[in-house]
């Protein structure tokens, strides 16, 4: 069967990855086209589009690159009528992705949706192109199985893929590499440039105030070094590729909001959820935005679990008094390990890849 998958962020091109060597496993002769980064490529031929070239966020940003936004969607189209695919594979990425959808759907060609748009935090309208376009809508958070009940969508939660991607790292016994004695910081400030320009100089500030403890940055793959230079300094540490072995070593994190804070709650790390942004950015997502968390951390418990800081508040008075709250014996570290606990017990068990590759296989081969 053929197979075309759209991711446009790291963190689909890592759920990408594992999706394609789950569906390889069912279906021998699986021929891929799609648009990812190198750990899809690394698992399949065919890659079309790397997204470290279309991975934009914010309103204002969205703007100011609308042409070659809209010069990439036509692109696509024309890339999956070239390839024929038996099932076209939507990997997050809303804004693109639906727009994609809805071709594809024009054009008679079967659409799965693999971790679902947030329509459950801001506009909900999508949840209607969700149910026009979509077959298969594949769900990676336990709250959203009740939410789409409401809408006529095919919906199944098949687990997070996290889950999957942590234990296959921890049977391989990773560790970090630290050549000095001292304990080691995670500073994680996002996967796109703009969100690393407005968290790492102050995640870097903090670094300068605790000398006694090994600050280490986890880079994105796609952005270069030189960029990270730019903003740290002697007392941190720049790396790539290493995010889990880091993790796997580490204390407590600074964690720019997104799927890294679950990640790192998964490795039972302590961390304080950071955020900045263009200020009219926030200002539009404030009037749309329903959700009260910006953490999946706490949008999964429903709760504050970890200490968010966002515009303002990102400040390095707060940011200090928190980091010292969350290490071993600080006030918060014994209760923030017992929110981990209870949100793997609402995650369930591995398999969402497995899972997911069955429901697209099988729906690849119906006529």
């Amino acid at each position: 069967m053929k197979y075309f998958i759209i991711a446009g962020e790291a963190s689909g091109d890592l759920h990408g990855a594992n999706l394609i060597k789950s569906i390889k496993q069912k279906d021998s002769k699986a021929e891929f086209n799609f648009w990812g980064g190198d750990l899809m490529a690394n698992e399949a031929t065919g890659l079309l589009q790397h997204f470290k070239e279309v991975a934009i966020m914010g309103f204002v940003e969205v703007l100011f690159r609308l042409p070659f936004i809209l010069k990439s969607i036509k692109k696509g189209k024309q890339q999956i009528t070239s390839f024929k695919p038996d099932v076209v594979v939507l990997i997050d990425y809303p804004g693109f992705n639906l727009r994609m959808a809805k071709f594809c759907k024009q054009n008679n060609l079967k659409v799965v949706y693999y971790i679902a748009p947030k329509v459950w935090a801001w506009k909900e309208n999508r949840a209607k192109n969700l149910e026009k376009y979509v077959d298969e809508l594949l769900l990676v958070f336990p709250f959203e199985f009740d939410y789409f009940k409401k809408w006529k969508i095919k919906s199944t939660y098949v687990g997070n893929p996290l889950l999957d991607e942590i234990s296959n790292f921890k049977t391989k016994n990773n560790s970090f590499s630290n050549s000095s004695n001292r304990s080691i910081i995670a500073l994680l400030p996002g996967s796109r440039k703009q969100e690393i320009e407005k968290t790492l100089p102050l995640m870097v500030q903090l670094a300068d105030n605790y000398l006694q403890y090994q600050f280490v940055v986890c880079a994105a793959p796609s952005i270069d070094e030189i960029f990270y230079q730019k903003h740290v300094n002697q007392n941190c540490k720049i790396v790539f590729n290493q995010t889990y072995s880091v993790l796997n070593s580490a204390q407590a994190a600074i964690v720019c909001s997104g799927t890294a804070t679950l990640e790192v709650a998964l490795f039972n790390v302590p961390q304080v959820c950071a955020y900045k942004a263009n200020p009219f950015s926030i200002a539009i997502a404030k009037l749309f935005v329903k959700t009260k968390y910006i953490s999946l951390v706490n949008l999964i418990l429903n709760k504050t679990a970890i200490l968010e800081l966002i515009q303002e508040n990102f400040n390095l008075k707060n940011l200090q008094l928190e980091f010292e709250n969350i290490l071993p014996g600080g006030k918060k570290y014994d209760q923030i390990l017992l929110e981990y606990k209870n949100l793997q017990t609402i995650l369930g068990d591995v398999g969402a890849s497995d899972k997911s590759a069955e429901i697209i296989f099988n729906l690849s081969r119906k006529s």
